[in-house]
């Protein structure tokens, strides 16, 4: 019997041989330890994995409970058809970054005991507590899709279970749930911030502030509707789900407001600290800093307060791009690039750290391509199945 080749996309192959490298790269790496897979020294306080899984990670998740509050909390249901592909982006991005963390850590299997030895004064156990919580608080949020689809197959023994029972409880708790959500969320992607208060010698003058858990705070806020859009438009082609042009109009509009307030806070911070000169003489970091403001605030401000721009689908789009590109610009600014290195010491990620960091994306893209196929998760496909 002959194989039809084009039964499977050439993105999901590609996508599958980039987890199986970074798969083969992690055991690599649990075999002969980090020393075998990352470039890291006693020089640099962080690397890439610190960097990209977990700071932007984090921040890039955070559209599960700004859209959440948005449509469960202050009830504009316009945006109702976007919550459960957010709410599933944000669990993914959590339990990656968990999975970041079994590889980062350089005894991963003590993970466990901050649970039991508990320091109230670390930011990092706020956030630790706070990222395992939050991703449980996802996880029940997400599993009306699951428990729909479940309840509409035929299979036998799966059909000998009421799913609509854990549906119907979920649902009464999912208030609670969100609020919780929201709660957890603000305390620990500002507590990402408040871990960087701790090297005031060592984090340039540019973005050590008393307030970096604040604007930690408000640019994941802002990037969480720009990444509603890019990944809705993305899942649009692919999936055929096109989202309605007066949502992404909406989501744009709304986040150029919280841009604005991040960049004012930005500004006044500067002003109050007598540092605002540094933005044209610290040679070659005011460049850095440049750069992440103009491409993911000054620019999507301008783009997303133009009617033109919010008519036009492709525009939104590429204005959320540019939030999304600054958002990790500004991540990799404060976790890596202006934090100082040890004179002699020089840091270069080993292409295991990228082979790595690209497998838990391409994993990520899997399972939300899977949930497309598999499950319920536009409003369209919840009203179909409660009618079913």
């Amino acid at each position: 019997m002959m194989i039809n080749r084009r039964s499977i996309p050439v993105g999901t192959i590609i996508l599958t041989v980039v987890v199986l490298l970074g798969l083969v790269t992690m055991i690599l790496r649990y075999i002969y330890g980090l020393g075998a897979t990352t470039n890291m020294s006693d020089g640099r306080a962080w690397g890439l994995w610190i960097s990209f899984d977990l700071y932007c990670g984090v921040a890039l998740a955070a559209g599960g409970f700004t859209l959440a509050g948005i449509v469960y909390i202050f009830g504009r249901e316009k945006y109702h058809t976007v919550a459960r592909p957010a709410i599933l982006t944000a669990f993914l991005g959590y339990t990656l970054v968990i999975l970041a963390l079994l590889v980062d850590l350089g005894e991963p299997w003590y993970i466990w005991r901050f649970l039991f030895n508990w320091n109230i004064h670390s930011p990092l156990f706020e956030v630790s507590v706070c990222v395992m919580t939050y991703t449980l608080v996802l996880a029940l949020e997400f599993s009306p899709a699951v428990f729909e689809r479940l309840s509409n197959l035929d299979f036998p023994v799966i059909r000998r279970f009421n799913w609509r029972i854990p549906l119907r409880v979920i649902r009464t708790i999912q208030i609670p749930l969100v609020i919780a959500g929201i709660v957890l969320s603000t305390l620990h992607q500002s507590s990402l911030g408040s871990m960087l208060l701790m090297m005031p010698e060592t984090l340039h003058p540019l973005w050590y502030t008393p307030i970096l858990p604040i604007l930690f705070l408000f640019s994941a806020v802002a990037v969480g509707p720009a990444m509603v859009m890019f990944e809705s438009t993305l899942s649009s082609r692919v999936f055929g789900h096109k989202l309605g042009l007066d949502v992404m109009s909406g989501l744009g509009k709304a986040t150029a407001y919280v841009l604005g307030l991040y960049l004012l806070l930005k500004i006044v911070d500067l002003l109050a600290r007598g540092d605002l000169a540094l933005v044209a003489t610290a040679y070659p970091q005011n460049l850095l800093w440049w750069g992440e403001i103009v491409i993911g605030v000054i620019l999507p401000i301008i783009f997303f307060s133009m009617p033109s721009v919010r008519k036009s689908r492709t525009m939104l789009f590429w204005s959320a791009v540019l939030v999304v590109l600054g958002l990790v610009f500004n991540r990799f600014n404060v976790s890596m690039l202006a934090l100082e290195i040890r004179p002699g010491f020089t840091y270069i990620p080993h292409w295991m750290e990228f082979a790595i960091s690209a497998a838990l994306v391409a994993d990520a893209m899997l399972v939300i391509f899977l949930a497309h196929r598999l499950l319920p998760m536009h409003e369209e496909e919840e009203a179909a199945a409660e009618s079913g």
